[in-house]
């Protein structure tokens, strides 16, 4: 939503101005539609020769989320404490081997049922029960399976950065597409020394458009794209880095209330529940 109101704020001020300086909208409206397929059909034509299928699906998928509000709210880690906090509390009680059927068959689980805004999540879930899996083989201890989990999370950041860096290109190229649309438009424009100035004028008001187009793109639209879409991808690694702490505190002998806390204090300030809050949810579920 906001994505959107940025846009018109832009577009307003810009055209705006434009209007209100006496500009002639007309000249902009009539070079824009070639203008536009020139720079986006170059655009599109780039972005596809420079990334692979895998990257082009991420692109897509994350431009989607852009429009969207952010899943990671407070409830949502209220939830997965809460749910980390229910399973750890079961191993303690009843012996690690007792969350067994929780991790082989999350899907059935009546902790995981409990908290559908984790337990629908299948990337969250895989982490949790790949981790706890190993936990009740007890076969690695708690260095190698931070070493593990590290791993993991760097891997999750680069595939998922990819789409970011592919939309940054795209920024970067806009510019010099512009600049491809108002040299053709030029070299139009030689093409017809012949014409009266009114009409020379026109044209070269046209060419221009293009390197004003380019800009526009990629400093108004395609970059705050990128930037958001990074966003996105550094909160989805704060939630396996809060899992990952909890889980390792709780293999260093913590009790669960403690693990979960050693987890909150990884999540950003701006969605962290505070000690009350997440002590009163956990205690009410």
């Amino acid at each position: 939503m906001f994505v959107i109101v940025g846009w018109l704020v832009v577009l307003g001020c810009v055209f705006g101005v434009f209007i209100a300086h006496g500009g002639n909208i007309e000249v902009i409206l009539h070079a824009l539609p070639f203008e536009m397929l020139t720079i986006g059909g170059a655009t599109a034509g780039a972005f596809l020769a420079n990334n692979q299928m895998k990257v082009i699906k991420a692109t897509m998928k994350g431009l989607g989320s852009c429009f969207k509000g952010s899943k990671y709210s407070k409830a949502r880690y209220m939830d997965l404490m809460a749910l980390m906090y229910d399973i750890l509390q079961k191993a303690r009680k009843e012996g690690l081997m007792a969350i067994e059927n929780d991790v082989e068959n999350p899907h059935e689980s009546a902790i995981f049922k409990k908290y559908p805004s984790v337990g629908h999540d299948h990337h969250v879930v895989e982490f949790i029960t790949d981790y706890l899996r190993m936990m009740v083989s007890g076969n690695l201890n708690a260095h190698e399976i931070e070493s593990l989990m590290d791993s993991e999370i760097e891997t999750h950041h680069h595939e998922a950065h990819s789409a970011v860096a592919a939309l940054q290109r795209v920024a970067g190229g806009l510019p010099a597409f512009g600049i491809v649309a108002a040299v053709l438009g030029v070299v139009n424009t030689m093409g017809s020394v012949g014409q009266p100035p009114a009409v020379l004028g026109g044209m070269i008001g046209s060419a221009l458009v293009g390197t004003f187009l380019g800009i526009l793109l990629a400093y108004a639209f395609a970059e705050p794209l990128a930037g958001i879409l990074e966003q996105k991808v550094e909160e989805g690694g704060k939630e396996l880095q809060c899992i990952k702490t909890t889980l390792l505190a709780s293999m260093q002998g913590y009790n669960p209330s403690t693990a979960i806390e050693f987890g909150r204090k990884v999540l950003y300030s701006t969605e962290r529940p505070s000690f009350v809050e997440l002590e009163a949810f956990v205690k009410k579920k």
